[in-house]
């Protein structure tokens, strides 16, 4: 691929779930490197049928405090628009809140809005983190039980990239050029300045130590 093409198709965040690309750092790793991503690789993964709502409208709200009830929660995030359905995921045995929520809003707007807006709020003491649904909006998606995700500690060497939390560093080469594309425009606006400046309205006879006399026009 060229250069040309790799800039072209080269993205900040996942457009696709790929499990050996999001565990690159730049999405550019053709070859698993470790067991976690092979088993995404293998695993078969099928969205839950009995998730409801539309997708596109709803947000996926982490990183809670275990503390905060399902009313200030609602109540924080219904500033954005009117709530259609609320989940607040809790642990199957102890019934405890897991500490991440998805919210369903009445239009893709008010989802928007709190996606942008909501996102590294500090609720209760707990920076939050809020992106898309991945389940069904993310093609190919796998969620961390199963080697995916986009999570991850470096203490696992488990690190996932391309997702808004983690996004891909842009390759060393797309960098290169960046950079020498960047000189070049200024090389040519420099050019342009140049050509742009008036000539001067004296010039200079003799030594330099003369009087500069006025030029002559016919």
């Amino acid at each position: 691929m060229s250069d040309l093409q790799r800039q072209e198709t080269w993205s900040k965040y996942a457009k696709v779930y790929d499990p050996i690309k999001i565990g690159s750092i730049d999405g550019t790793d053709v070859e698993p490197h470790d067991k976690a991503i092979e088993r995404a690789l293998n695993s078969k993964y099928v969205p839950n049928r009995h998730v409801k709502g539309r997708p596109e409208c709803t947000i996926f709200v982490s990183r809670l405090s275990y503390k905060t009830s399902k009313d200030t929660i609602k109540e924080v995030f219904s500033k954005y628009g009117k709530l259609r359905r609320f989940r607040l995921v809790k642990d199957i045995v102890t019934g405890m809140p897991k500490g991440y929520a998805f919210i369903e809003y009445e239009s893709e707007s008010s989802a928007e809005e709190a996606y942008r807006l909501a996102n590294k709020m500090n609720l209760e003491g707990n920076i939050i983190f809020v992106d898309f649904e991945c389940e069904r909006l993310l093609k190919g998606w796998k969620p961390r039980r199963l080697g995916g995700g986009f999570a991850g500690k470096k203490e696992s060497g488990q690190l996932r990239f391309g997702g808004r939390d983690r996004s891909f560093r842009k390759p060393i080469s797309l960098e290169i050029k960046d950079e020498e594309e960047r000189r070049e425009r200024l090389r040519r606006r420099a050019d342009s300045d140049r050509r742009r400046v008036p000539p001067p309205p004296f010039a200079t006879t003799g030594s330099d130590s003369e009087l500069a006399t006025p030029l002559e026009f016919s």
